[in-house]
């Protein structure tokens, strides 16, 4: 390789000065002549070829042939459809002559399927020739069908370029069309017909599509009914009347209207003049009501038979039928067929019933029921008196002694428990403070509400314990009323037992003698007995009896100075002990 290299170089180095005007070194170098489609470019090599670079080759050959190029990009068309890869040097091969065919093209060989156009049916038997011209690009040939069937369309183009819609590649005389795309879709007897039955020219879109177009000789009506024949007649058969009633119209005929002719309502041409749907445009004679109940006869009246009256929603009326009220007969309550002046008042009918005489009103149905009036249910709720627990469960009669004088009946608890009173009426009429409606022995009473509220162990306490007669007011509130047994000091500090003793224990008391006194205990004091120093039971209007507080009260007989030094005795002994002596400063008195 080295040795032609330097070979190329001396001849290059030999003949440059003759080349040198002549031509360029690249054309030296070609290999041969180029086609006629790239023979412009036989002095510019660079336009299809880059020094050292055989692969930018590709990028050159796309940016001249852009149609290429684009369906490369796509994935399209023939070229699109290569494997990835190719070069284009691998099928088109140039510097070959003039007239060198640089992209042959085996014809038996070729397959379509690689291209935007597949052919399918006699397409597949054509001749390339047939649709490719010559001396064109194969790529340019059309894919519309008109380009080579213009002279078989004998429609003239009045139903645009897309053939396909009716023909197909397996034969053009054999036709197929969806007509269900149209605006007509063939059913029934339709489908069979032949096109020219209906289009009697090949102007198929100017085809009426209204029925007596074609079926005018069957319109047995004369157009009486106008021109919907559809409205009756079916596409399966025209003598198949195919009229829904029920389903078509907004007017379901049953009974009797299914056996009516349909002249005997439909008088004129039919969507021109409107048939009137009211019941009295036909049975205004049979109307014995004489219009007072209105044109809605069918509230009462039914198919079955105009004489018939069977169902009458009286709901919608002011006046619902519930219970009882359900079946009487009509003629029990109107005697009148005029019947909105009948009354609707309970009394209009029920006035022989009402053992109140009107002292309550008209308003039966308060108490009374539909169901049964000898029955009454009356929401006591809506009085001043309420009736709950064991009230809700008393007969009527045991408080209304008179049906005539409900509303004079009493509400206070005295009129009826006046014998349940143990308390002689001591504590008032209002029972209800202790007593409830759940049982009247089974007694709540708030006693917080009274002089005396009840805490700790009194919650426990029964009420005859402290109230030894029924006559509650007169229970006296002081303690020794009920603990004179458990007074250990036997009344000498009085009758506050408060004072010491609480409400939670009795034997658990308290008394703080440094707050509730001006003598506060300490030491040796702490632990003596209240007894120890108080001796005297208290005067009336005291807690306790009146004590001295200088020490020889209690120590009068540890005094054994007699007296000399006073009674002054904190001045040396102490409370932490009697014999535990102190001396005071020089100076002090003696």
């Amino acid at each position: 390789m080295n040795r032609l290299a330097a070979f190329v170089g001396l001849l290059l180095a030999l003949c440059w000065p003759a080349l040198a005007g002549a031509q360029s070194m690249e054309s030296v170098l070609s290999p041969g002549t180029l086609s006629k489609a790239h023979a412009k470019w036989d002095e510019s090599c660079r336009s299809c070829h880059t020094p050292f670079d055989r692969k930018a080759q590709d990028k050159l050959c796309a940016d001249c042939h852009k149609d290429v190029a684009r369906d490369l990009a796509d994935h399209a068309g023939f070229h699109g459809r290569l494997k990835a890869g190719q070069s284009c040097r691998g099928c088109h091969t140039e510097h070959r002559g003039r007239e060198m065919n640089i992209a042959p093209l085996d014809t038996k060989a070729f397959d379509h399927k690689q291209t935007d156009f597949l052919l399918r049916g006699k397409h597949a038997d054509t001749d390339c020739a047939k649709c490719h011209a010559p001396g064109k690009k194969y790529s340019v040939a059309a894919h519309d069908c008109l380009s080579c069937h213009k002279k078989d369309d004998v429609h003239k183009a009045a139903l645009g370029a897309k053939c396909e819609n009716c023909h197909d590649e397996r034969n053009w005389r054999d036709t197929r069309f969806d007509h269900s795309t149209t605006r007509f879709a063939l059913n029934g007897a339709h489908a069979p017909a032949k096109c020219e039955s209906c289009h009697k020219t090949r102007e198929y879109k100017e085809t009426p599509r209204e029925c007596v177009a074609c079926h005018r000789k069957d319109d047995k009506h004369k157009a009486q009914f106008g021109d919907k024949c559809e409205s009756c007649h079916g596409e399966k058969r025209w003598r198949d009347i195919g009229f829904r009633h029920d389903v078509d119209t907004k007017y379901l005929l049953r009974d009797k209207h299914r056996d009516v002719r349909c002249t005997s309502c439909h008088t004129g041409p039919l969507y021109k003049e409107k048939t009137p749907t009211d019941c009295l445009s036909c049975h205004r004679k049979d109307d014995k009501h004489k219009g007072t109940l209105g044109a809605d006869c069918s509230s009462c009246h039914s198919e079955k038979g105009w004489k018939e009256v069977q169902r009458f929603d009286h709901d919608r009326t002011s006046f619902p039928l519930l219970g009882r009220h359900v079946k009487p007969r009509c003629n029990d309550c109107h005697q009148s067929l005029v019947y909105r002046e009948v009354q609707t008042t309970c009394v209009g009918c029920h006035k022989k019933d009402d053992k109140h005489e009107k002292t309550l009103g008209e308003r039966c149905a308060d108490c009374h029921t539909e169901s049964d009036w000898k029955a009454p249910r009356f929401d006591h709720a809506r009085t001043r008196f309420a009736l709950k627990g064991a009230h809700a469960k008393t007969e009527c009669r045991d408080c209304h002694r008179d049906v005539r004088s409900y509303r004079e009946t009493p509400s206070s608890c005295i009129s009826c428990h006046k014998k349940d009173d143990k308390h002689e009426a001591q504590l008032g009429e209002r029972c209800d403070s202790c007593h409830d409606e759940q049982r009247w022995k089974l007694a709540r009473f708030d006693h917080n509400r009274a002089r005396f509220a009840l805490a700790g162990a009194h919650l426990t306490v029964e009420c005859k314990v402290c109230h030894q007669s029924l006559r509650y007011r007169d229970t006296p509130r002081d303690c020794l009323s009920c603990h004179k047994k458990d007074d250990r000091h036997k009344a000498r500090l009085g009758a506050a037992c408060d004072s010491c003793h609480n409400v939670r224990a009795w034997r658990l008391w308290r008394f703080d003698h440094e707050r509730q006194t001006d003598y506060p205990l300490t030491g040796a004091h702490q632990k003596v007995a209240c007894e120890g120093c108080h001796r005297e039971p208290a005067p009336a209007g005291r807690k306790t009896a009146p004590l001295g507080r200088d020490c020889v009260s209690c120590h009068q007989k540890d005094d054994v100075h007699d007296r000399s030094f006073g009674p002054r005795c904190d001045s040396c002994h102490q409370t932490t002990r009697w014999n535990q002596v102190r001396h005071t400063a020089p100076g002090a008195r003696q």
